[in-house]
């Protein structure tokens, strides 16, 4: 997240136009990624050719059943990559949303958990809520956060489902046992909120020294990671109950923080100060080192999504694009200071400058850059599509004009725009196995999208917009 403190100094920032350029490649020219995208997601080769004739991409659902029935393949059944490409044809965007449940307040995250049997949804007043998806999305849990401080920053479910951490723009991050009977969850009324300190000075706890944007279980639900507002990352182990690692990591706000597979040991983080940062936790040399910078960004990353492979991953930035990265194009220079362009501008109340959307950074180390949606007013969201069900194919995101975006990775084109709501849309989340994408916005309402079987789909009743001002 962005302050104002960050923006008064204007010799620190400024705008050179002879170290940008204009032109701005779309989609991904990287063949590595290419390759790997199309055997996860592209049709077997003899699945394209049953009709005779030149080979066509999207080869149809009965053309490939056809060469099923005939073994082309000879598999004689459909791989992975086959029952993608199927499932890609039958995405979450076409027709109105269903209403799963509208709040007085703003919704800032909302999740399913790693089997799609739970959704987390955190709402700017206190509230927590836990649906169960496959009980027609029933509320589980309540859960009403403890020292909450503006708003829910962010909420991360344990791989076990047992556990749920939340965080505030404060230097504490709360714990809540969700697999309890309790429904209704006070914070240390009806259920234990444990504290897990980030910060060891008590005195800078009550001054608000510091608030954290991002918090994530590790995979084997031993430790979470934290990114926040004094420019560190955060890793806490839960067994020892105890802060294991603080990595003094940028030099603004950290907002988005990740790791990189399920071993652990790779860390992605994004920063205000435009950067992605790779930690390897193997080979620390001196404290606060990076692995390795990628830059490309012109303005602060809000959020970062990994592909779980330990090699990709993507970011979205202020600068009103999403960027591709490929760690092994990442940079040594961990002493890089990018510059801002536009020193007076504010993401939080200001339209991003017209002249600048087509503008490239000349040593943007990303392979493939997405725009068309806007990040603005707060720190937007984008995630890969699901692996199960597309193959990684698309990328999708929140936008602050109301809508999510969905993009082809490889393309780059907008598969989709998704308009409902009437407030930004900081985060949306695809279920893991079906058809069914769930986005939250700043007017209260989560609605979910699902690829209509039946041709009729219900149409809520459209919100009147409401405007507001909001800082984060």
């Amino acid at each position: 997240m962005s302050r104002p403190r960050r923006y008064i100094s204007a010799g620190d920032y400024t705008y050179e136009p002879a170290e940008y350029c204009r032109n701005v490649a779309r989609g991904c020219a990287d063949g590595d990624f290419t390759q790997i995208t199309k055997l996860r997601s592209a049709p077997h080769m003899h699945l394209k050719r049953v009709v005779p004739g030149e080979a066509r991409i999207p080869v149809s659902p009965v053309q490939m059943l056809v060469g099923r029935e005939c073994n082309y393949s000879g598999r004689g059944r459909f791989s992975l990559s086959d029952c993608c490409h199927v499932l890609s044809r039958y995405l979450p965007v076409h027709g109105a949303p269903s209403v799963v449940d509208k709040m007085k307040s703003c919704v800032y995250v909302s999740q399913f958990s790693d089997d799609g049997s739970l959704f987390v949804a955190g709402f700017q007043e206190s509230h927590i809520k836990i649906y169960d998806v496959d009980q027609g999305w029933k509320v589980h849990k309540d859960i009403h956060a403890r020292s909450l401080r503006w708003t829910i920053t962010d909420t991360s479910l344990s791989p076990d489902r047992r556990f749920l951490v939340y965080s505030s723009i404060s230097p504490t991050v709360h714990i809540v046992d969700v697999g309890s009977a309790t429904k209704q969850s006070h914070a240390n009324v009806t259920e234990i909120h444990e504290g897990l300190e980030f910060s060891s000075n008590v005195d800078d706890y009550e001054d608000y020294s510091f608030g954290i944007f991002s918090v994530k279980f590790s995979t084997d639900g031993r430790e979470i990671v934290a990114a926040s507002s004094d420019d560190s990352i955060y890793v806490y182990d839960l067994q020892a109950r105890k802060l294991s690692l603080r990595i003094p990591a940028h030099r603004s706000d950290v907002n988005a923080v990740c790791f990189a597979d399920e071993s652990g040991n790779i860390i992605y983080s994004g920063s205000d100060d435009h950067l992605c940062k790779v930690w390897d936790r193997r080979c620390f040399v001196t404290k606060g080192q990076a692995a390795g910078v990628l830059m490309g960004h012109l303005e602060g990353i809000t959020f970062i999504d990994s592909r779980g492979d330990g090699r990709y991953f993507i970011s979205n930035g202020k600068d009103q694009a999403i960027k591709l990265w490929d760690i092994r194009k990442m940079s040594s220079n961990v002493n890089y200071n990018p510059r801002r362009r536009y020193a007076e501008w504010d993401y939080r109340w200001m339209e991003y400058p017209e002249m600048a959307r087509n503008v490239r950074l000349p040593d943007d180390l990303s392979i493939a850059t997405y725009k068309g949606h806007t990040v603005l007013r707060t720190l937007i969201r984008c995630y890969f599509s699901p692996a199960f069900s597309t193959g990684q194919r698309y990328i999708y995101t929140g936008s602050t004009d109301s809508s999510v975006y969905v993009y082809d990775v490889l393309s780059g084109n907008q598969v989709a725009k998704l308009d409902f709501h009437e407030d930004p849309v900081r985060d949306c989340n695809w279920h893991p196995f079906y058809p069914m994408l769930v986005s939250s916005s700043w007017d209260g309402m989560i609605a979910r999208w699902e690829f209509p079987d039946d041709g009729e789909c219900t149409a809520p009743v459209r919100q009147v917009r409401r405007r507001r001002r909001f800082f984060y």
